[in-house]
């Protein structure tokens, strides 16, 4: 039988990671919409998987939880350094802002899988105005 648990936490990561990723779709950047609901909804299964190996082995054998977050930190680090080019006509860097939303919205991720939406959504909210209010400012400055 199907966990609920489990269908909202999956449901709010892909709503989440929508969010992040309607913006960078929007602005064309090189990781959009299904790249954002993909790496929330991964990181929020993988936290998810981790809490359940946590459940099963509990005082049988040494189980840390926070081991797999913290591959999922470094892996999303690779993924997000994919998107970044360097154009040596221009010495332009681009892609930067773009892998950040992408390690942020695996931040996001294992924050819902947690079950940790308060944080979860400030996040995402915090994300989605920095994306779209703040380079403005930028360019101000």
């Amino acid at each position: 039988m199907l966990d609920t648990n489990t269908i909202v936490r999956m449901s709010v990561a892909f709503l989440l990671g929508s969010i992040i990723g309607i913006e960078r779709q929007k602005k064309g950047r090189f990781a959009g919409l299904r790249t954002h609901i993909l790496v929330c909804m991964g990181s929020t299964l993988i936290m998810l998987v981790s809490v359940k190996i946590h459940d099963l082995h509990n005082g049988l054998v040494p189980v840390d939880p926070s081991r797999i977050a913290a591959g999922v930190v470094t892996g999303v680090g690779f993924l997000g350094a994919g998107t970044i080019m360097h154009s040596s006509s221009s010495d332009k860097i681009r892609g930067l802002t773009t892998a950040a939303s992408i390690w942020m919205s695996s931040a996001i991720g294992l924050a819902v899988g947690i079950g940790f939406y308060d944080a979860a959504v400030i996040g995402t909210s915090m994300t989605y105005l920095c994306l779209s209010l703040l380079k403005k400012t930028e360019e101000k400055i």
